[in-house]
Order: structure tokens, then C-alpha cells, then sequence
């Protein structure tokens, strides 16, 4: 992922931030068998300590991949609109000059990944990842041995995926001039398709915080 230096994050606590603010779904891409495409699987996480746990159904070509190598890649992409080209014009050029670009938020973890198949293992990470889903606790007992739950773990595994790197991304167009900034997200409130709305908040919430961009 390229990241220009007006994308990057501004420290640790926006990405993980951004990520406590409801986006816990991801890609989970694993590389395939030699000659192979990489495998990748559209998932739920739940953070959890530097780590990040998933559990998927055991029929999974993602297994065969993870086996093979367990280097793999998590991301995460969320906030995102197409601004047309009228928008990001220069005051002093014609609106069909402008330069279309995409917004977006994006957090790429580098991982280890470990295949869990013990079966109180496998309870214990999906009690994490309901603490995480259903913090109020409306769900039966997840007990390996217990129904509903003692039927249903043979059908999955877990995956918890240990996190060496983090690389996040808010391509929001930092680098021009505040003006500039507040109008696209004007426009994106008014325009109000897709993801527009949260596109223009993560826009002027950097805004706050970053001002004017200088090296």
C-alpha cells in the first residue's frame, strides 16, 4: 500500500481508533500453493491484545493456504467516495481540469497466522469475539461441551493472527488548503450516496487535526 506522507496516520491511536468506531470487517489474503492465486476471504475480526481472531467453517480453501504459508495480510477499508474532477479544480482553472481522485481509510496488518483447532481453544476465542460483537452477553454459553455450541465447533477453526506490522492510510487530500477541504466535504454531505456521509466526517475530522499540511 502507498502511502503518501499527508496520508499517513498521525500516530497509533487513529488507526486504532477508527477501527474501535465499528470497522471490524476485513480481507483476509493468504498466498496461495506455487502458481496458485492468493486466497482471500472476506471476514469479521475482533482485535484482541495485538492479535486478531477469526474463526471460519472448516470447508475453507484458506486452510490448504495458511498451511502452506503462514505469512499473510489483513485489511481493512472503510470511508470511501469517489470525488469527481470538478471538485478538486484549481480557483483559477476550468471544473473540466480538475483531477478525480478517491478518499478513503485503509489499515493493512502484516500477521503470522496459527491455525487453532483444540476445541476449548476454540471456545475461549470465540468468547472473545463475542465480548467483542455481543458485549451485552445475549448468547448462550459457548462451552465446548455444552449444546448449542458442542455441536457446532467441529464445523469451524480458528485463526488468530498475531500482528507484526501495521501500515494505515487516510487519503483524504491533506496536502491542499483548508478551503479546498471543507468544500469537498460540503459536497459529499450534500451529494449523500454510498458512503458520503462517513467520508466527509473522516474528512473533516482529520481536518481538525492536521490544518494545513507542511513536510
Amino acid at each position: 500500500m502507498f502511502i503518501q506522507p499527508w496520508d499517513a496516520a498521525l500516530d497509533d491511536a487513529e488507526w486504532q481508533n477508527w477501527l474501535a468506531d465499528g470497522h471490524d470487517f476485513g480481507q483476509l489474503c493468504v498466498n496461495g500453493p506455487s502458481g496458485r492465486p492468493p486466497v482471500v476471504v472476506p471476514t469479521h475480526f475482533a482485535p484482541d491484545d495485538g492479535r486478531l481472531l477469526i474463526h471460519l467453517a472448516r470447508p475453507n480453501p484458506v486452510w490448504k493456504a495458511i498451511e502452506h504459508d503462514p505469512n499473510v495480510t489483513f485489511t481493512v477499508i472503510g470511508d470511501y467516495a469517489f470525488i469527481p474532477g470538478p471538485w478538486r479544480a484549481k480557483p483559477d482553472t476550468p471544473p473540466t481540469d480538475g483531477v478525480p481522485t478517491s478518499y478513503y481509510a485503509a489499515v493493512q496488518f502484516t500477521c503470522r497466522a496459527h491455525i487453532i483447532d483444540d476445541p476449548g481453544t476454540k471456545a475461549d476465542l470465540l468468547r472473545r469475539q463475542m465480548a467483542h460483537f455481543q458485549p451485552d452477553g445475549d448468547h448462550a454459553p459457548v462451552d465446548p461441551d455444552e449444546p448449542p455450541y458442542c455441536r457446532m465447533l467441529p464445523g469451524i477453526r480458528g485463526l488468530r493472527l498475531d500482528v507484526i506490522d501495521v501500515r494505515a492510510k487516510f487519503k483524504y487530500d491533506d496536502h491542499k488548503p483548508v478551503e479546498h477541504r471543507t468544500a469537498v466535504a460540503d459536497r459529499l454531505t450534500r451529494r449523500g450516496q454510498g458512503l458520503d456521509i462517513p467520508t466527509a466526517r473522516q474528512q473533516l475530522h482529520r481536518l481538525d487535526r492536521v490544518g494545513t499540511w507542511s513536510p
